[in-house]
């Protein structure tokens, strides 16, 4: 387990989890620092990116200041131990296991457990879940995150997929505690053309649809 401990002001300061996906190790040691500056707070490392354990290290190692740093597609017993092994501070799955989720409450690690139906959703909450993520949120967008708000306003939502600069203020107003972003945050051409200025850009636009 990692000394640095997750921190829940961290996340409500910039409540965006950004998912670095098959980005690589020379690729993050550019990439940490800008997102820190832009003002971004919650990255995670899915662990079906190459090299994914090692990436966690380094980043603990030498980025954990002023950020949260976990995994995600987390998916077996398996990869969530290899994940809290190299100290990962928060896990993110797509789908509900509810094994993963003891461990993780069991160890106090912030949990966000991927979930679909309504049943699925309170199902991971009443297992203990910090926040559900409601995955896939592309089809169903904002008002599905409005609708589920209505009986259940007690559970912290992360809608994941489908979330841009162009929806995201209509998810955060339709209730959601924070947001899932992927590719739309990591964009891969500025990232393969080495554009490391213009990728700070690029997350400073994310970080101001969030005032």
């Amino acid at each position: 387990m990692s000394k640095n401990k997750f921190s829940w002001k961290l996340f409500q300061q910039a409540p965006i989890v950004g998912i670095a996906r098959n980005i690589s190790l020379d690729a993050m040691k550019h990439i940490l620092p800008l997102y820190r500056a832009a003002g971004l707070t919650n990255v995670e490392i899915t662990m079906n990116t190459p090299g994914a354990v090692e990436i966690l290290r380094y980043a603990l190692e030498n980025e954990a200041e002023g950020l949260n740093i976990g995994v995600g597609t987390v998916c077996t017993k398996k990869e969530l131990m290899r994940a809290l092994d190299a100290g990962a501070q928060f896990v993110v799955t797509p789908i509900l296991n509810k094994k993963v989720i003891n461990i993780c409450v069991e160890k106090g690690v912030p949990i966000m457990p991927g979930a679909y139906t309504p049943t699925e959703i309170y199902k991971a909450w009443s297992l203990g879940a910090n926040v559900v993520k409601v995955f896939p949120a592309t089809a169903l967008g904002p008002s599905f995150i409005k609708d589920l708000k209505g009986p259940m306003s007690q559970i912290k939502l992360l809608p994941t997929g489908g979330v841009s600069l162009d929806n995201m203020q209509e998810f955060l107003k339709a209730g959601a505690a924070g947001l899932g972003i992927g590719g739309q945050l990591f964009d891969q051409k500025l990232i393969d053309a080495e554009n490391w200025d213009g990728l700070q850009v690029h997350f400073g636009k994310f970080v101001s649809r969030l005032v």
